[in-house]
């Protein structure tokens, strides 16, 4: 088992809102809509290092932005770098004067154009986002080679529920493998990083006990998606972070159930809590692939503790968008969904000061604000 410090964070997360040491978040999320998933392009695994590949002067690249900017400054690879949670997390980092280095295979799950406007975006702040995989063992050997890092922030996953039933090869690949891949060269890197790992409040699984409490049961998975992330956590004690996006088209496809609830958590808040996380984790006790020492586990939920109805989600976003959604209602999916998420935070609160303060209507009214200055400009520009 490695020796570097984690640790483990399970939340909900809203993806709109959205030393020997690990720390787990768990993060509640919303799964994208069923009628979406099936318009993804397939992630097939030659995709990943067919295409993803570093650079040109990408080594110097990567030193310059790995300089901190402030004495007691961290040196950080973040994972995931041009995910939704990823660049904010980065940016926080860099704005407190952090080294950054982002990674990011920028797969096609997902708009790949909004991806590479995050890149931008940090590029401007000085991240450098190296376009690779973290299955890449050699290029993973070489960048902990001329960096460093103090602290790995691992948010780079397949994320989804139902996504697996279509394509359950790319959750192997991204979060079993690939998570493997980035413990051996954290392992074999001098200094070992400390780890916060991103997992999913997923894990859970059908539980009936509420609010989900980190004591909690997590081994019976109720889909792939959370049996690659319990995996992770089984096997490796690392810090965990899982995040989640809702997605869809004009028309809302949901469960004919009144109690479809999720604990849906603000971006800034999800971020507050991973940094929190990254700053209380003790050094490695194991350098060189050597183990000194027992390394640290600690899981934290990551939650806003106030569980809403998908429903009530939908009727905020009609009347700030103020349209109308065309609503149908289904039976519960078997493909692993849950009808709710709810986190017990106590621990979190207790020994990271974690506190969310944002609910969802204020959170989706700066989401609207942003995806109709984001979009409409872009439909503009194509008239």
């Amino acid at each position: 088992m490695p020796s570097t410090a984690c640790v483990f964070t399970r939340d909900s997360l809203f993806g709109l809102f959205l030393s020997s040491f690990f720390l787990l978040l768990f993060f509640f999320c919303s799964p994208p809509a069923a009628s979406t998933a099936g318009k993804r392009r397939s992630l097939q695994n030659t995709a990943y290092s067919a295409r993803a590949r570093p650079g040109p002067n990408w080594e110097v690249k990567a030193r310059n932005s790995a300089r901190p900017q402030s004495k007691s400054g961290f040196t950080v690879l973040v994972t995931g770098a041009a995910g939704f949670v990823g660049t904010h997390v980065a940016m926080a980092l860099k704005n407190r004067g952090d080294g950054v280095v982002g990674l990011d295979n920028f797969n096609n799950y997902y708009e790949t154009g909004l991806k590479k406007a995050r890149k931008s975006l940090l590029e401007r702040r000085g991240v450098y986002i190296i376009e690779g995989d973290i299955n890449d063992a050699a290029l993973l050997g070489k960048l902990f080679e001329i960096v460093h890092f103090t602290h790995v922030m691992h948010l780079a996953a397949q994320a989804g529920v139902r996504y697996a039933m279509q394509n359950p090869n790319s959750y192997i690949h991204s979060n079993v493998n690939g998570f493997v891949s980035l413990l051996e060269a954290c392992k074999n890197a001098n200094p070992q990083p400390s780890i916060v790992w991103a997992s999913s409040s997923s894990v859970y699984g059908l539980n009936s006990k509420v609010p989900f409490s980190e004591k909690d049961r997590t081994d019976q998975p109720a889909s792939l998606y959370a049996a690659t992330k319990k995996a992770g956590e089984e096997k490796h004690t690392l810090t965990i972070i899982s995040t989640g996006f809702l997605s869809g088209d004009q028309d809302f496809e949901g469960a004919d159930h009144a109690t479809v609830a999720r604990d849906f958590t603000y971006i800034d808040d999800v971020v507050k809590g991973c940094l929190a996380a990254l700053d209380t984790a003790k050094k490695s006790t194991g350098s060189g692939g050597k183990k000194k020492g027992a390394a640290q586990l600690r899981i934290y939920n990551l939650g806003n503790t106030s569980p809403v109805p998908v429903g009530k989600l939908v009727s905020i976003l009609e009347k700030l968008l103020k349209i109308k959604a065309k609503k149908k209602f289904l039976p519960m999916p078997r493909n692993g969904d849950v009808l709710f998420t709810h986190a017990n935070i106590s621990l979190a609160r207790k020994e990271l000061g974690y506190k969310p303060t944002t609910d969802l209507e204020t959170g989706l009214k700066k989401f609207v604000k942003w995806y109709l200055s984001y979009y409409g400009a872009k439909k503009k520009s194509t008239w």
